[in-house]
């Protein structure tokens, strides 16, 4: 494996195309939701918008998604065993820091005719959550799918790495530009 090159435009633009893709499905998400609170707005509810349990709907949808792409990433190449306690911990944290208590939240809300203030604060920051979340969710199954296999400690040249020294960043590349560097490494 080379090490990363600031200049190598291919794998920065792999990053800004996964970001895009991310934030699409983000912006797709929460449309109906921005639909909803201009309704709203128009009704003139002004901050009971925040006492409707919308945003923790929105929240739960993308925590669901994110323990999707957790398990993607978790089951889609099986040489990811050893990352399995990561991803594992990562779907936890969705499940108990913002699936569990949007659901309850909006089982409270639909429930009760008077919402507590603290809602008001609690369903964005779980919304906000969810969304970083679910970004490293995306994150997290592509840069390990894309690792190929290789150990923490191998520098790509097959040598361990001595104490202070840092691990080769990871080049993460498409098939097509992985087999266009083979090539190459082969002229060479």
């Amino acid at each position: 494996m080379k090490r990363y090159d600031l200049q190598d435009t291919n794998t920065e633009k792999y990053f800004v195309n996964t970001m895009y893709g991310t934030y699409a499905d983000i912006l797709f998400i929460l449309f109906p939701f921005l639909v909803i609170a201009m309704q709203r707005i128009w009704n003139e509810e002004g901050i009971e918008i925040l006492k409707q349990p919308d945003l923790s709907v929105a929240a739960a949808i993308l925590a669901g998604m994110g323990v999707g792409k957790f398990v993607l990433g978790l089951i889609g190449n099986r040489d990811l065993g050893r990352y399995k306690e990561r991803i594992v911990f990562f779907i936890a944290v969705t499940l108990f820091f913002v699936l569990g208590p949007s659901l309850i939240l909006i089982i409270k809300i639909v429930n009760e005719s008077d919402v507590p203030k603290f809602v008001i604060f609690a369903q964005p920051i779980l919304l906000v959550v969810s969304i970083a979340l679910y970004s490293t969710s995306v994150s997290i199954g592509n840069i390990m799918t894309k690792h190929n296999g290789d150990d923490d400690t191998d520098d790509g040249d097959g040598e361990e790495l001595k104490e202070g020294e840092a691990p080769v960043p990871l080049n993460i590349q498409s098939k097509v530009e992985q087999e266009a560097q083979k090539e190459e490494d082969l002229r060479i």
